[in-house]
């Protein structure tokens, strides 16, 4: 092992207070994901009027986002290794405190290919942070009270959410703007480039500020006090089970942990990122629309809390991680299939728009259930294998353009029919998948 990580311990040799201080900064780290991550509900609209975009175009600003954790995903766990977490952690913060400052050059030209390359390089800084974040989670504690710490980091991750886009909308929105967009068909090509020349310098001010406050957090993880921890321990039993395995490939829990996962985020972020699109469709205006994807979170929110309170106590994380896909599949099925206009909290809406809230229920202990099934057994292949299950990240990218595909080809509401599949695999993993640990037919784990 190198120097810069020589250092490393075991998880079991850190104290309760060693680990509540960890799991602090952790929780930290999540709120920084949750921030950055899901501003990109408001963006896509923002963007989508701004620069004039299809439903398909305005989904590349999650594409640009997500596909960073393909591409960078592996390179991070050999970065990791190589540096350890926390100079890792730093230049995770470091990189993406440089995609927020592309945002300023961008704003000026109102070119949106340089607004996706600012969102590629944050997306390149997040996934180096999530590569090595949910590992080091997913072992500082008991194995089976993993789902509960990762569902406490979403807490932390969704709860940034929730801000995010309210406070970003606050910082770019305007009371008149529902006005502005309604006359833009009317105005000239010299009026109409004018206004939207300012409505997209309106970024400007809070990227700078986002990108200066992730630069300083770079530094304070530096020097903090979170240990480097060993996670590549294992134990005799996993080491004897481990001899004959040369490569992540031979752990098929983990490979279809990855395509679960791939599809879980996937059906996340369309949750998320598409219900202010569809809001919009039921003639709801874009600031009534924005609070939205607070609502799916907060209903995320509210999975965690009882992911906290009831796992292990109550409910093993995997039959939780059933209820939950099962959840998704019918709520899919209601969203495409039941109408009515309804008014609920202030907004008259139909009726579907609230199941797409909902899904932000069902989601929320999917991504806990996962992680801790995925690396179970894994020992000195945890860092790598982590690095695959971030890959499966680029769900958030590719998922959404197929439903703006489908937006376009049809309509916003028979775009929902691509969670369905996805929600039918994350069933088969919740009660099969995660139990089979060799690709012949014959070796499926006996544990539940």
């Amino acid at each position: 092992m190198r120097k810069s990580v020589s250092t490393a311990i075991d998880v079991s040799s850190l104290t309760k207070r060693d680990t509540i201080i960890s799991i602090l900064i952790i929780g930290l780290l999540f709120f920084i994901f949750g921030f950055v991550s899901w501003v990109n509900a408001i963006l896509i609209p923002y963007f989508k009027i701004a620069c004039e975009l299809t439903n398909f175009q305005s989904y590349l600003v999650a594409f640009a986002f997500y596909i960073s954790y393909f591409i960078m995903s592996v390179p991070s766990s050999y970065l990791l290794m190589k540096v350890g977490f926390k100079k890792g952690m730093m230049i995770g913060f470091w990189t993406m405190a440089l995609g927020a400052f592309i945002f300023v050059p961008a704003a000026y030209m109102r070119t949106y290919e340089v607004f996706l390359l600012g969102l590629f390089t944050i997306g390149i800084g997040l996934a180096i942070l999530q590569t090595a974040a949910n590992p080091y989670i997913t072992v500082l504690g008991p194995k089976e009270r993993a789902a509960q710490r990762i569902s406490i980091m979403g807490i932390c991750n969704k709860g940034a959410g929730i801000l995010a886009p309210l406070l970003f909308a606050a910082v770019i929105l305007r009371a008149t703007d529902t006005e502005l967009f309604q006359t833009l068909a009317t105005m000239t090509e010299v009026e109409k480039n004018a206004a939207l020349d300012e409505l997209i310098r309106r970024v400007i001010f809070p990227y700078a500020c986002v990108g200066t406050v992730l630069f300083a957090l770079g530094l304070m993880i530096r020097y903090s006090p979170l240990p480097e921890i060993n996670t590549e321990h294992e134990s005799a039993e996993v080491a004897t089970a481990n001899l004959s395995k040369k490569s992540i490939f031979e752990f098929p829990h983990l490979i279809l942990g990855a395509i679960a996962i791939f599809l879980h985020v996937g059906t996340q972020v369309i949750a998320i990122d598409t219900i202010i699109g569809y809001a919009s469709s039921m003639k709801i205006n874009l600031l009534e629309a924005k609070v939205f994807p607070s609502y799916t979170l907060f209903a995320t929110i509210c999975g965690y809390i009882l992911g906290i309170i009831c796992i292990p106590k109550f409910i093993s994380q995997v039959n939780t991680l059933r209820f939950c896909t099962m959840l998704g599949t019918i709520l899919t099925l209601l969203i495409i299939n039941v109408s009515g206009t309804v008014t609920f909290l202030g907004h008259t809406a139909d009726i579907s728009i609230w199941f797409v809230v909902l899904l932000g229920f069902a989601n929320s202990l999917v991504w806990a259930g996962i992680w801790p099934l995925a690396l179970d057994g894994l020992g000195r292949f945890t860092k790598v294998g982590a690095s695959v299950m971030i890959m499966g990240l680029c769900g958030n990218a590719i998922m959404p353009l197929f439903y703006g595909y489908f937006a376009d080809l049809h309509n916003v509401r028979f775009a929902y029919w691509v969670l369905f599949p996805c929600y039918i695999f994350l069933v088969f993993y919740a009660i099969y998948g995660h139990r089979i640990r060799s690709w012949t037919r014959t070796s499926v784990s006996a544990k539940a």
